[in-house]
Parts: C-alpha cells; structure tokens; sequence
C-alpha cells in the first residue's frame, strides 16, 4: 500500500503543525508533494511555517488557527473537512501533564482529554467518509509508549495515550481491503517544546540524551510507515524497549516504577 498521490484539489491535515513532530510531518509531507491545512494555536508560527514550504516545496499551505480542545472551534474545523478532499489526516496535537491527579486543575485535566481523545476522534470521523469513498486515504495518529502501561503521576496522558494506541489498531484492522488506512506513531522521548507545554522543564534529563530521537526522525518514519501500509511505528531503540517492557512486564512491577520515577518530574 501506498499513500495516495498527490493532486492539486487534494490536501493533507497537521495538527499540532506549529513545532516538534508535527512541524516535521508537514515538511515531509510537502516534500513528498501534498498541500497542507496547518492546524494549530498559534497562528503566527503556522503562517511562517507556511511560508517556508511554501518557498522550499511550492506547495499550497492553509493555516487554521484552532484551539482543539474547545469544542466549538473544532466543530468548525471539521465541518470544513468534511466538505474538502483529504488525502492524508495526521492527528498528532497533545499535551501532558503531571503530578497527583487529587491535586491536578480539573480545568487543565478535561482539556487535555478532550485535545488527545475526543478531538482525534472527532477529526477521524470528519475525514474518514470521504475517503472511503474515494477508496484512498491515509490517517496517522499520534499515540506514545506512556499508552502500553500505567502511568501514575502521569494518569490522564497515559489514559488519553492509551485510547489513541488502541483506536489507531483497532481502526487500522478495521479499513483492512478498502484503499484506506490508519497508522500508529507510538514515540517514545523525542525533542520537542513537550516539556515545556507540559511545565516540567527538568523532564529532558529524566532520560540520557542518547536515547532521544529527533521530532525529524520521528516523523520521517512515521510518513515511512504510512507509505507502507504499517499498523505501529515506534522510532528510536529506546521506545522500542518501553514498548516491549510496558506490554510484557507485570502491571504490579512496572506501576511503583513509574510512579517513582513521574515524582521526580517537577
């Protein structure tokens, strides 16, 4: 399988577009040949985005200054889908937080599961009719190693994660046959502005620097992946092991591991 060849009415969608793994994803994509809807907060930085694939790639970028965390703005967002010929969708905006879920901001907590969760499901459902129909389509979806165990101190990522690990499978085996496919990025550490999002600014030296990979080699292998037709990309040897770890070792070791080790994040 192969993703779908570009065209000029066909677009490919970034969310989270404005750094890290999603601002590699639309400069890969656009290498490739797709136009692109850029989705993000930050308006300024998509439109600089834009500029530059624009300029390095002569493609066609659209920005879309959306907060997915507010259903309004999202419901808007895909509508708008629903009515465009999407070639490729990547969910791949989201956020983390940390520490106790008694002293969590229920406020912060519930936008979170609404911009990992709910907004990748809604996005999925706007695009996915249109591209059954077409019989050509591909959708990545952004999950994380922190979905394949417990994560306590880390308990609405790791939930949140989990949902996007299991739906992209289940989608994945479920579009089997019909020209239309779903892809797992499953990363583990990777450099972006996470630890900044997620306010915990010594959480890049919870993991020796070796063992990061770059939000470019995450990206690439995940457009690598979605070209072929794979189910799970996991980048790096690092997230490789936290995956085998976190599917085969007993949840009554791994979770005072890892609640150990998410107290030392502040």
């Amino acid at each position: 399988m192969s993703l779908p060849t570009p065209t000029p009415g066909l677009r490919a969608v970034v969310t989270g577009a404005s750094s890290g793994i999603g601002e590699a994803l639309a400069d890969g994509l656009a290498g490739r040949g797709y136009s692109l809807i850029l989705v993000a907060r930050r308006e300024d930085r998509l439109h600089e985005l834009a500029h530059r694939l624009a300029e390095r790639h002569r493609v066609d970028a659209e920005v879309r200054a959306v907060d997915l965390s507010d259903r309004d703005e999202r419901a808007t967002l895909c509508e708008e889908l629903a009515t465009r010929e999407i070639a490729v969708l990547c969910n791949n905006a989201g956020f983390a937080t940390y520490g106790t879920l008694a002293t969590a901001n229920p406020a912060r907590e519930r936008q979170q599961v609404e911009l990992n969760t709910v907004a990748v499901h809604d996005l999925t459902l706007a695009v996915l009719p249109g591209m059954l129909a077409r019989r050509a389509g591909a959708i990545l979806i952004t999950g994380s190693t922190a979905g394949n165990q417990p994560g306590p101190n880390n308990a609405t990522y790791a939930a949140s994660k989990a949902f996007a690990n299991t739906f992209a499978e289940s989608l994945h085996g479920e579009l089997a046959g019909t020209g239309v496919q779903c892809t797992l990025l499953a990363p583990g550490p990777v450099r972006t502005e996470y630890a900044e999002v997620a306010e915990v600014p010594n959480l890049d030296r919870m993991v020796p620097g070796p063992l990061w990979v770059s939000a470019e080699q995450a990206a690439n292998d995940a457009i690598a992946g979605m070209a072929g037709g794979r189910r799970r990309v996991v980048p790096g040897i690092f997230a490789k092991v936290q995956t085998v770890g976190g599917q085969y070792t007993p949840r009554g070791l791994v979770g005072p591991i890892l609640r150990t080790i998410y107290r030392r994040v502040k």
